[in-house]
C-alpha cells in the first residue's frame, strides 16, 4: 500500500527541529508538547521529526489501551532494558517495571516518584536525548506525575508529549494540570494540530493519483473531514477509484430518498414519508442509479451503507439513526 505523503505539518517538523538543536547545542531541557483529536496525525509527526532528525529516542512509551496502571509509560519504557547497573533498589524498580509479584508496600508514593526519576536520569546519563511520551491522555496519574517532575529537572532532553485534548483523559484535571505545567515551562515548544485543509487534502491526492481537481479534494474532505488517520483509512480502501466516485453529485431530495433506501423502504414508503407520489421516487430511484453507477436499488442502500459522505446522505436524521441503531 502506498504511503499517505506527509502534507501540512512541515512547518511543525520544523520547530520540533529546531528544539531539538537547542537540546543537543546547550544541553538546556525543552518539553514539546503536541496536541489534537484522534487521528490528527500526532504520532506521525513525531516519527516525522525523529527521522528528520536522525534520532532515535533514548526512552519512549504509552498507555495501556484498556486498563492504566501506575507508572505505565515508565515500565513501557524500561521493557527489555537491564536495569541491574543503575544502582537503585531492585524491588523499587522491579514494581516500576509492573512485575506482578513484588510489593509496594515499601515504598510511600513520593518515593517511588524519585526512584522513576532518579532511573530515567540514570539511563539518560549526561547525554542530550529525546524522551517520548505518547498519549499522554489515556495515562495514570503516577506516569502523569512522572511527567510533570521530568519537565523540571535540568536533564538535558527534548521530552516529546502527544496527547487528545484533556476532557478525553483518563483523568481529565490532572492531565489539564500536567499539560500546563509542562506547556508552562520557559522555551517550551506547543503544537496543536487540527485537521486538513481541503487545499491540503488536494495536494495528497496531486501527489498521490496526479488528480488537481478541487471539486474531488473538496468532496474527499467533506468526506473524512480533514482527518488525516481517516483519510488515508480511505485511501487504503478506495485508492485510485476514490477519483471518480467523489464527484457523485446528488440533489437534496436524492440524498433523502437515499437515506430511506438505506433504511430499506418501498417507494410507497418512501412517497408517505417524504410527502411525494410513487411516480417521484421512482424517477428520483432511477436517478440515483444512474449517478451511483449501481444496478439495483439494493446495491445503493449498500452503497450509501458503507459510509459514502460524498453523497451526504447522512445529512437526513432518518438514515443516520438507522445506522446507529444498526
Amino acid at each position: 500500500m502506498m504511503a499517505m505523503p506527509m502534507v501540512g505539518r512541515a512547518p511543525a517538523v520544523e520547530e520540533l527541529r529546531r528544539a531539538w538543536s537547542r537540546v543537543r547545542d546547550r544541553r538546556e531541557p525543552v518539553p514539546v508538547v503536541v496536541t489534537g483529536a484522534a487521528g490528527t496525525g500526532k504520532s506521525t509527526l513525531v516519527a516525522a521529526f525523529l527521522r528528520a532528525a536522525g534520532e532515535a529516542p533514548a526512552l519512549a512509551g504509552t498507555a495501556r489501551v484498556h486498563s492504566p496502571a501506575p507508572y505505565d509509560w515508565l515500565a513501557a519504557a524500561l521493557a527489555g532494558r537491564d536495569t541491574s547497573g543503575l544502582g537503585l533498589p531492585p524491588d523499587a524498580l522491579a514494581w516500576l517495571e509492573q512485575d506482578p509479584d513484588v510489593p509496594r508496600e515499601r515504598y510511600t508514593p513520593d518515593a517511588l516518584l524519585r526512584i522513576a526519576v532518579a532511573a530515567v536520569r540514570a539511563l539518560v546519563g549526561d547525554s542530550p536525548a529525546v524522551l517520548v511520551v505518547e498519549d499522554l491522555h489515556a495515562l495514570d496519574p503516577a506516569s502523569l506525575n512522572l511527567v510533570a517532575e521530568l519537565a523540571t529537572t535540568d536533564l538535558p532532553a527534548l521530552l516529546v508529549v502527544t496527547s487528545q485534548p484533556a476532557e478525553a483523559a483518563v483523568s481529565p484535571q490532572l492531565t489539564e494540570r500536567t499539560l500546563a505545567r509542562l506547556g508552562g515551562r520557559p522555551g517550551a515548544v506547543r503544537r496543536h494540530l487540527s485537521g486538513l485543509l481541503p487545499a491540503e487534502v488536494g495536494q495528497i491526492l496531486r501527489q498521490m493519483y496526479g488528480s488537481e481537481q478541487p471539486d474531488v479534494a473538496e468532496a474527499v474532505w467533506r468526506r473524512t473531514a480533514g482527518n488525516p488517520y481517516r483519510l488515508s483509512e480511505l485511501l487504503a480502501v478506495e485508492g485510485p477509484q476514490i477519483l471518480s466516485a467523489s464527484r457523485v453529485e446528488l440533489t437534496a431530495r436524492e440524498r433523502e430518498v437515499l437515506g430511506l433506501l438505506a433504511e430499506g423502504m418501498a417507494n410507497k414508503q418512501i412517497a408517505t414519508a417524504l410527502g411525494i407520489s410513487v411516480r417521484t421516487v421512482t424517477v428520483h430511484v432511477s436517478n440515483l442509479l444512474r449517478k451511483t453507477g449501481v444496478s439495483s436499488r439494493t446495491e445503493a442502500a449498500l452503497w450509501a451503507l458503507r459510509g459514502d459522505h460524498r453523497a451526504g446522505w447522512r445529512d437526513n436524521p432518518r438514515a443516520a439513526r438507522s445506522q446507529s441503531s444498526a
